[in-house]
């Protein structure tokens, strides 16, 4: 989609809108995943198959945290694609839960200092793309403000007032591997952003929608 002069800026991502097949499961699930204030959720049967090209990512401040939402995620339902472990950049682990959507949690501290608090300190939309640069000159012209920026690989916006979760582009393919999937998807996204402009849809396919 052309951006114009004349299109109503975005400025930030507002909020984030999960898509799920079982509505009243969804919302269980992420009251005891203990999530359900970051993500709003809508029923919806669109086809949807393999990788969907985002995942939500919860950044915590020390390991006992990380391991925290994952027992909770996993005691209430979801899958573990990566167990919990110490890398090069810290600790993490990857789920997805029963609605399909992939959720990291990650520190970058490798040891202890603590007890789990079960307290977030960011949130951020990992969005897959296949053109890093095309995709952040889109936003930018729509009226986002980059934040962070490493060339080709990763752009992150930064985040509104009013918004509990950051935008960030990912490489597609680099972002499936971190997650532990194959890149192959099709169908749709079922995500939906929420900004202050009127609908439309990314150069990756990814819709936006006035927020409520």
């Amino acid at each position: 989609m052309a951006t114009t002069a004349s299109t109503a800026a975005v400025t930030s991502l507002a909020s984030v809108t999960l898509e799920v097949a079982d509505l009243p499961s969804a919302r269980r699930f992420y009251r005891a995943f203990g999530v359900d204030t970051y993500v709003g959720l809508r029923a919806s049967e669109a086809p949807s198959t393999g990788f969907r090209g985002f995942t939500l990512a919860l950044t915590v401040s020390r390991p006992s945290i990380v391991d925290g939402f994952l027992g909770a995620a996993v005691d209430a339902g979801a899958t573990v694609l990566k167990p919990a472990a110490k890398s090069f950049w810290g600790y993490s682990g990857v789920v997805q839960a029963p609605d399909g959507t992939i959720w990291k949690i990650a520190t970058s501290e490798k040891k202890d200092t603590g007890p789990d608090t079960r307290e977030i300190d960011e949130v951020v939309l990992l969005v897959g793309v296949e053109d890093v640069k095309a995709t952040k000159e889109f936003y930018v012209g729509r009226g986002l403000t980059v934040a962070k920026s490493f060339g080709g690989k990763y752009a992150e916006f930064a985040a509104g007032q009013s918004s509990p979760v950051k935008l960030a582009l990912y490489k597609r393919r680099a972002l499936a591997k971190d997650l532990g999937v194959p890149v192959d998807g099709t169908g749709s996204h079922r995500v939906v952003l929420g900004g202050t402009a009127e609908a439309f849809t990314d150069p990756d396919g990814f819709a936006w929608q006035p927020a409520a």
